[in-house]
């Protein structure tokens, strides 16, 4: 068994804060592609909780949640680190991802919903980016200050998943005009190497995304 193993779905943006973590560390992993539609026993074997995907095994033992992950794996491995130094920015740091952690459904709910639910949830989107960028990111480079961290991988997302997300629901919330700064993140995001290269396919995630909209419009209740 690898000393590493890391369980996710390529379309998943928890996976994929987790593979972006483990290559800016320099850590050596075994992957292996789960279908949360059909899980395996060996997912439901080390996740028996809530059952999803993305979970890492390290020497056995498994840890289940993006969130914890990174910082199991910021702990674990202390070499390039990605937290600040300084206590303070430290709390700021896992302050940001607390806030994206609790608010990426409202940011996504534009997704899910039509008509006037639509509009009140581009409307709280809008609303809610714009804080992140007054408040979070500021006029710095990344979240952190010169380099990434892991705050700007917790909303690493954002880059790449949400221009599909808007294009699916055929709404405008990412604005360069009225959000310019966060405009500006991402494409400095971009440009890093690890996360250049292990995007998912955008036209594969298309596809994906239709179908997850589909099906949610198609419930008697389109939060569920």
């Amino acid at each position: 068994m690898a000393e590493v193993k890391l369980l996710g779905f390529w379309a998943s943006p928890f996976s994929d804060r987790v593979i972006w973590a483990l290559k800016l560390k320099g850590i050596n992993y075994e992957y292996v592609e789960e279908d949360p539609y059909n899980k395996t026993q060996l997912l439901l074997q080390h996740n028996p909780v809530h059952k999803k995907v993305p979970v890492l095994i390290h020497a056995g033992k498994p840890i289940a949640e993006s969130s914890m992950i990174l910082e199991y794996i910021e702990e674990t491995w202390p070499q390039n680190p990605l937290l600040p130094q300084g206590a303070y920015e430290r709390a700021m740091a896992r302050f940001w991802i607390k806030f994206g952690e609790e608010k990426m459904a409202t940011i996504c709910a534009v997704l899910r919903t039509s008509g006037a639910e639509q509009e009140r949830a581009t409307k709280e989107a809008m609303e809610l980016l714009k804080i992140l960028e007054e408040q979070g990111l500021g006029d710095k480079k990344f979240f952190g200050g010169d380099a990434i961290g892991l705050a700007d991988i917790a909303f690493g997302w954002l880059a790449y998943l949400f221009g599909v997300i808007e294009e699916v629901a055929g709404v405008k919330v990412l604005d360069a005009n009225r959000l310019p700064r966060l405009h500006a993140w991402i494409d400095n995001l971009k440009e890093v190497p690890v996360i250049k290269e292990n995007l998912p396919d955008r036209q594969k995630l298309l596809g994906h995304l239709k179908r997850r909209r589909e099906t949610h419009l198609a419930l008697p209740n389109c939060n569920n």
